[in-house]
């Protein structure tokens, strides 16, 4: 899917996707799919940054998305921030942003921390 994260800040996670053919849909603009492939994935990432890998595990519980505007071509970028940070949920507010600074889509993801499995 070409994401390759780009910035990590005390309270944030960037990274960026191209819209080209792999992440066009068939009417040629950003599929949304995605662009929740590349929220969950900021998301999801962020929460193994905030847990122990050794003790837990992060899974997603559930992800959703508006899409608010289309994207044909560039790139977007997604800035990710938490809103809770518990011991066995997270909630991360994605938001997507063109490549000229116009913000289209923007996502909630919940994750589930559990421990994790015994080998």
């Amino acid at each position: 899917m070409g994401i390759e994260f780009t910035e990590v800040g005390e309270d944030y996670l960037c990274a960026t996707m191209p819209v080209d053919e792999r992440t066009h849909q068939p009417a040629g603009i950003l599929h949304g799919g995605a662009s929740v492939v590349l929220a969950e994935t900021l998301g999801s990432i962020a929460s193994y940054m905030c847990i122990n890998p050794d003790k837990h595990i992060a899974v997603g519980l559930e992800v959703n998305a508006n899409h608010i505007r289309p994207v044909s071509s560039g790139f977007v970028k997604g800035i990710c921030k938490p809103l809770h940070i518990g011991a066995k949920t997270h909630l991360w507010e994605i938001k997507l942003y063109t490549d000229k600074g116009k913000m289209n889509c923007v996502s909630r993801l919940t994750v589930a921390i559990l421990p994790k499995p015994q080998s």
